[in-house]
């Protein structure tokens, strides 16, 4: 873990020097420039009272760099095609178990033939547009600011019976690293 970094880029964002920590910490300089230069791996104890110099919380600390916030701006968007009628999905964010895409279904489209099951729990936003939802014997119309969930391993399809493109916003959990939609 690079605790230390992160520590030290949070010190100085904050304009805090090395002596205002360890005099709130009780902390002497040596230690807390090994502490930065991660030549040594403090207590839990030490870490709070660090955090609690810094004002942030001690999770935070702990966070690897993977598990922070991560940003996708709208023009570095990867998207992707998905189904038989090549629908335009846009990634909007990763995290370990979940995923949120946006999908544009054309006039017609739909997300497959025939309905499909996957691993996974998937909440639905209508966001423009008017589509038919069915999984297994349950069969639905929605519009723009409807929305609907399910588990994705019962066999499902959603299709859009509108005349214009509809917009779907998708959040989608499952465990472990994958790949969605």
């Amino acid at each position: 873990m690079d605790i230390g970094s992160t520590i030290r880029t949070i010190r100085k964002r904050k304009n805090i020097t090395i002596a205002q920590i360890c005099e709130e910490t009780g902390l002497s300089q040596g230690f807390m420039s090994q502490v930065e230069n991660n030549k040594t791996s403090p207590s839990i104890a030490t870490l709070e009272n660090i955090a609690a110099a810094l004002k942030v919380p001690l999770a935070y600390l702990l966070l690897k760099k993977e598990d922070r916030m991560s940003i996708v701006r709208v023009a570095e968007r990867q998207h992707t095609t998905s189904g038989s009628d090549q629908l335009k999905v846009s990634h909007l964010g990763k995290t370990k178990n979940v995923s949120m895409v946006l999908v544009d279904i054309p006039p017609g489209a739909s997300t497959g033939l025939e309905p499909h099951a996957h691993e996974g729990e998937e909440v639905h936003l209508v966001l423009e547009g008017r589509i038919f939802a069915e999984q297994g014997e349950d069969a639905v119309e929605l519009e723009a600011g409807d929305s609907f969930s399910w588990n994705a391993c019962t066999p499902h399809l959603v299709r859009n019976i509108g005349d214009s493109t509809a917009r779907v916003l998708i959040s989608i959990y499952k465990e472990g690293e994958h790949d969605l939609i």
